[in-house]
């Protein structure tokens, strides 16, 4: 039979990283809530410049982060109860990113090689800074997965404390959420 304390559940990592992922998707749900607006209020403008993205690569980005965060998953479950294979788990996460990563470079190339930017009107003001202000806390994300890595690898991190792993892994989950949210919204909505 458990006790109260086995059944008790916290709040994974570091409370400083929770206060700054609300933050970020305090600033995100606004970024939301002015493409919405701004959609709402020239619809026409926002289906032309939906359909000149390539929603198969906002398909296969999907696919790299949400195959990321499956792995880091398993990773800190890994780790929190002591098994091995940790250290290959966050490389293959950091590997699926990649595939993000080199999408996005890839999408945005060929949109500014065919003459679209953040001054190309309203919708694309929104699609680049969005998908930007992603991208930048995408590579953030993976830098803190290397960190991880290389700490678990180490033996920084053995399972005794979590906070580490815990504050990394939110984080990252924080960084997949929000490209989900992203993705169907300009790729997907009319």
């Amino acid at each position: 039979m458990q006790t109260s304390a086995q059944t008790r559940h916290h709040l994974p990592g570091d409370l400083a990283v929770w206060f700054f992922i609300f933050a970020e998707l305090a600033v995100f749900g606004i970024l939301f809530i002015g493409f919405g607006v701004a959609r709402n209020l020239d619809p026409n403008t926002f289906a032309a410049g939906r359909q000149v993205l390539h929603p198969w690569t906002g398909l296969i980005n999907t696919i790299g982060l949400i195959t990321a965060s499956y792995l880091v998953a398993v990773a800190v479950h890994r780790l929190r109860h002591r098994q091995t294979g940790v250290t290959p788990l966050l490389s293959g996460a950091i590997a699926a990113s990649c595939i993000y990563t080199f999408g996005k470079l890839w999408e945005y190339a060929d949109l500014y090689s065919n003459g679209y930017n953040l001054g190309t009107d309203t919708f694309f003001m929104f699609y680049f800074f969005l998908t930007f202000f992603h991208f930048m806390h995408v590579i953030l994300g993976q830098i803190i997965l290397v960190v991880l890595a290389v700490k678990v690898k180490r033996g920084d991190y053995n399972g005794d404390d979590m906070n580490g792993m815990e504050s990394g892994a939110s984080y990252w989950h924080m960084v997949d959420l929000v490209w989900l949210v992203l993705f169907p919204m300009l790729y997907v909505l009319a």
